[in-house]
Order: C-alpha cells, then structure tokens, then sequence
C-alpha cells in the first residue's frame, strides 16, 4: 500500500521512468530440456513403426490394395453398416421407452424396464444372437389374436426371422438395455430448477421434455451413445457366429481360401477405422450443435482455424 501511495504522489515524469525501468528488465525463458528429449524419443518410434509398415513384406501391401475396393468386401462392408444402423435405430427407440419408465411413478413400469436392463446386460450378446438364431426350436409358429384366446393369424418362424432379422433383434435388444441407462442419466442430470420452472410456467409435459429437458441432457447422453454406436459397430463382427456375410465374417472366408492372413485382416481394420472415424467427426459436430445453449461463443472448428491461419499468413506475406 505505501509502494502505491508513494508512486502515485511522485510526480508523472518519474512514474514513468519507473514503468520504462520494468518494461527493459530481461524475460528468462523456461527451459525444458526433458521435454525435447522425450519428444525426439517418441517421433524416432513413430518413425520406425512407419517404416516397419512401408518395408516389412508380411504386411502384403499388393494383398491389401486388390481387396480393399473388391466387390465382396463392400457388399460385406454394406451388411455391417445396415447392421449398426438397425440395431442403434431401435435399440435407442427401446431405450428411450425402457428409461421413461424407469423414472416414471409406476412401480409396474419401473419394475419391468430395471428387470430388462438387469437381463440383458447380464448376458453376453453373442448368447442372445444365438438365442435368436436358434429361437425355431421354441417358437416354431407366432400367432397374432386374443391374449390366452383364439388365435387369427399364425407365421412360421423360419419364414418370418432369418439370420439377418435375428441379428437385428439381438444387436437391438441388447443395445436398448445400454442406451436406457445412458438417457437415464442424462435426464437426471438436469437441474431440477429447470423442470420447476417450466412447471410454474403452465408448460405442458411435452413441451417441458422437448424443449427443455432433452436440449440439455443431450449434452450428456451424446458421448457415451456415440461410445455405444461405435462399440456396436466393431460388435457386429461377433455375427459370423451365425454365418451372416459381414465384413468380419467375408474377410475369414477370403483369408481361408488363399492364406493371406495379415492383408484381409487389415483390409477389415482399416475399413473399422475410417467408419469410426466418420462417426467421431459427426459426434463433434453434433455435441457443437447442442453447446449453443452453455456457451455464448463456440469455439472454432478445426476447418475454421486452419482457415483463419491461412488468411493471417496471407495477410503478413502482403
């Protein structure tokens, strides 16, 4: 305090010698030796798995190339995609139904949805594909009619569920179990001011969950449904179990037939790796949509940046 009186009581000349004074002390600059090291350290390994990939010939690079667009893996490549979007469709349609009424006031429904979800997260999902798969030995007709009456319409299973149709079933069910807890959570974990409020406010039940409850639970539901999607789509590969022309399952039989292991098992990954990526890049854009609400400026995206970098670099070349 008497630093500041006193500086403030000098007269204006002086204070701004003392200004100048600090402005020309010298800035040290933090060293960070260990940090360059282990930077070089790590770019040297990247380097040589690189180079491994490039050089080793049991990667079979030709192999790859000749199967990578072939015909039989696309179509192969098109089942599992059908196969995820199926299966996340209605699993998370199920799931929403399974987690309203597990926070509804019916001790019915709250029963039936926490018994679900208790059930088919207990069992593995490749026993419920071939429960699925195999459900002719029990049912061998549906009927459709009077519940413990007459029936009025009756259907073959075989004719009605084929593999491909249990595997949706069972990737869906077993999905909704999951995603009923993830829209669980993110409803329960809005304020509950926010309810009250739209409450005071007359808003109708509809109303109050469209446009405010789910707006800002989606915040939260996004990321792990996004997880889910993504572990259902390298998930549906456990299909081949049941014989189905996935891109898991047509890579065993090309592989089984001419030997090249390694090739057609990256042809797989890396086809795994660019559906993945094309589902994280929309979750980015999806989550920046929903933060409208949270944040009063979004930040840019990776597009705008470089954008801007090359307008500022353009601009200091003129």
């Amino acid at each position: 305090m008497n630093t500041v009186a006193a500086v403030d009581d000098a007269d204006p000349s002086e204070a701004k010698t003392v200004v100048a004074d600090e402005t020309a002390l010298p800035i040290a600059r933090r060293r960070h030796p260990w940090r360059w090291v282990i930077s070089a350290v790590a770019l040297v390994l990247v380097a040589q798995f690189g180079h491994g990939l490039v050089t080793n010939p049991g990667w079979d690079w030709p192999t790859f190339v000749q199967y990578f667009t072939a015909d039989v893996v696309l179509k192969a490549l098109r089942v599992t995609v059908e196969l995820t979007l199926y299966g996340t469709l209605f699993g998370f349609v199920l799931g929403v139904w399974l987690a309203i009424a597990r926070l509804s006031h019916n001790p019915v429904l709250q029963v039936i949805s926490w018994t679900y979800v208790w059930a088919f997260r207990s069992i593995p999902l490749i026993v419920q594909l071939l429960f699925w798969f195999n459900l002719a030995y029990l049912y061998r007709t549906f009927s459709i009619g009077v519940p413990f009456g007459p029936a009025f319409v009756s259907f073959d299973v075989n004719g009605v569920i084929s593999g491909f149709g249990a595997a949706v079933i069972g990737l869906a069910l077993h999905q909704a179990a999951y995603a009923a807890e993830i829209i669980r959570a993110g409803i329960i974990s809005v304020d509950p001011g926010q309810v009250e409020a739209a409450k005071s406010l007359g808003l109708p039940w509809r109303r109050q969950f469209c446009t405010i409850i789910a707006p800002q639970a989606m915040r939260g539901i996004l990321p792990n449904a996004v997880n889910e999607v993504i572990s259902l789509f390298k998930g549906t590969s456990i299909v081949s179990v049941m014989a189905i022309a996935e891109l898991f399952y047509q890579v065993q039989v090309i592989f089984g037939r001419n030997g090249r292991v390694v090739p057609l098992l990256m042809v797989a990954t890396v086809w795994y790796i660019v559906l993945t990526t094309i589902l994280t890049v929309a979750q980015y854009y999806i989550e920046r949509y929903f933060a409208k609400g949270s944040e009063r400026e979004l930040p840019p995206t990776p597009v705008q940046r470089i954008r801007r970098k090359i307008t500022e670099i353009t601009a200091e070349r003129r």
